[in-house]
């Protein structure tokens, strides 16, 4: 046998992989975190409460236009009479004025015939009675 050209080094052991250099990277990258998780909590909670305030002002900024316009509107004699006239049925002066009794009103266009020929009390006793009943379904 020839001898070597090069000396053969010793073989050293392995090194541990965890080293307390690590061990101690890791503890401090832990408190980093815990000490962070709170206040990153908080903005998080903070910034839900922030949209919500922001919703809160736009759905506020809405009902003030809509009252604004509502004002402007009341502020018109035009429309103020014409209130008058569908709800009190106020007539001009020199005015011929109609009010139609016995017709249905514009609100109650669900009730037939046959129920305004009844009286109040007979209905209300046949409702009594159809609440009794069970559902058909």
């Amino acid at each position: 046998m020839a001898p070597d050209p090069q000396p053969r080094r010793p073989v050293q052991p392995q090194r541990a992989r965890f080293t307390s250099r690590a061990a101690v990277l890791a503890v401090v990258l832990c408190a980093i975190a815990l000490s962070l998780a709170y206040p990153v909590r908080e903005y998080i909670a903070q910034r839900r409460q922030i949209d919500q305030l922001v919703a809160q002002n736009q759905a506020t900024s809405a009902e003030l236009a809509r009252l604004r316009a509502e004002a402007a509107q009341l502020n018109d004699p035009a429309y103020i009479e014409q209130q008058a006239r569908d709800r009190l049925h106020w007539c001009m002066p020199r005015q011929t004025c109609y009010v139609i009794i016995g017709g249905q009103p514009a609100g109650r266009g669900g009730q037939t015939a046959a129920d305004a020929g009844t009286p109040w009390y007979e209905r209300l006793w046949h409702s009594v009675h159809q609440a009794d009943q069970p559902a058909a379904r």
